[in-house]
């Protein structure tokens, strides 16, 4: 999902149309490297754990991993979750403000992960802020995401993909996005995760004012 705002869990994320076997085998495939990775960068650090060790404790060859993810970082930032986000937007009223359905659309996200997710998501915070070569890439997954939503709210405003303001609007909200996630992780999770999206969401949401 788009920035970190949840993470997949051990089955085909709610809301995604039903896929086939060999296409469940892949996402399962993902996510048995995915958790594998997390579990050693946990236990001995991000640099210092090897693609070669992640795809012994994940029963696949390194070949396979750099198949499913092309650079280390990538095992951090990729999920299924896009197209989970872009359905529920299509699927929100075609009136309602953006913000308003960015809202809506993460909060349902956040609220069906499981707790092993969650647990998952706080590291992948952590290596964001912590690791400079996974935040390096994070904007490359941010221009992406951008892109998406893009397409979707262009659809639904009536203006281009490349609009000015469309991308302004869009900038914002994933920047807000981050920033409640991060706020989260650095407070120990000692806030409720909805709350900080909902407070988020309402700087936005009345023109960014203190």
């Amino acid at each position: 999902m788009t920035s970190m705002a949840a993470r997949t869990s051990a089955t085909t994320p709610p809301g995604t149309p039903k896929v086939g076997l060999r296409e469940r085998k892949k996402i399962q495939t993902r996510q048995a490297i995915r958790r594998a990775a997390y579990r050693l960068f946990e236990e001995q650090g991000y640099d210092a754990t090897p693609v070669d060790q992640i795809a012994e404790a994940a029963d696949v060859s390194p070949s396979t991993v750099f198949r499913y993810f092309p650079t280390k970082e990538d095992i951090v930032l990729t999920d299924e979750y896009d197209a989970v986000l872009e359905t529920g937007l299509r699927a929100r009223p075609a009136g309602e403000p953006m913000v308003e359905s960015m809202r809506q659309v993460t909060i349902e996200a956040l609220r069906k992960i499981t707790e092993e997710d969650r647990t998952e998501l706080v590291q992948r915070v952590r290596l964001i802020r912590e690791v400079p070569a996974i935040r390096g890439r994070t904007a490359e997954n941010t221009a992406r995401d951008a892109k998406m939503l893009a397409a979707v709210l262009a659809e639904r405003s009536g203006r281009p993909a490349d609009d000015l303001e469309l991308r302004v609007v869009i900038g914002a909200i994933l920047a807000g996005l981050q920033e409640a996630m991060l706020s989260w992780v650095e407070d120990g999770q000692t806030t409720d995760l909805e709350d900080l999206i909902h407070r988020t969401m309402d700087v936005l949401a009345r023109g960014l004012t203190l």
